[in-house]
């Protein structure tokens, strides 16, 4: 776990991050420089840079959605099964404006989150990315209320 590029460490960084500011900072610092080609941390990176993008002034923020839009193409192609990655750009792209038109692979990564889900834990998810991915699906709404029973009765 001492690595910064640990799973388990930059959830920690993208939880703070997506509801603090200085955090948010940390978290793009953190990833800014990364250049290995670890799929799952380029889904991390693409988004500490949408995170970057939330916090920017108007004239900055499309270029950092544009940045984490091209790392999330990255990661994607390198493992495009991984749901870990797919919830990352779903999380940033099912809040962007739609006229930015940036949000073209929404259906998509839910319907593989929601499968992936409703399979753990034959997911490809841990305990703790499943409960994530479950937890943001149902309380934001994401999917109907057959699905959230169903994904209730998921075993962690």
């Amino acid at each position: 776990m001492s690595s910064p590029y640990h799973p388990a460490t930059l959830r920690r960084h993208y939880e703070q991050a997506a509801a603090d500011k200085t955090a948010g900072e940390k978290f793009y610092k953190l990833l800014a420089d990364y250049k290995d080609r670890d799929a799952l941390v380029l889904g991390y990176k693409g988004a500490a840079e949408a995170i970057r993008a939330r916090d920017a002034s108007m004239f900055n923020k499309l270029t950092y959605v544009q940045d984490a839009a091209r790392t999330f193409e990255q990661a994607v192609s390198l493992d495009p099964k991984n749901p870990e990655i797919r919830f990352l750009r779903f999380s940033v792209e099912s809040n962007l404006p739609a006229f930015l038109g940036l949000s073209k692979h929404v259906d998509e990564d839910r319907e593989m989150l929601l499968n992936a889900a409703l399979t753990h834990p034959k997911s490809g998810l841990d305990a703790e990315a499943f409960r994530t991915v479950r937890n943001f699906l149902v309380d934001r709404g994401h999917v109907s209320d057959e699905q959230a029973q169903r994904l209730s009765k998921v075993a962690e």
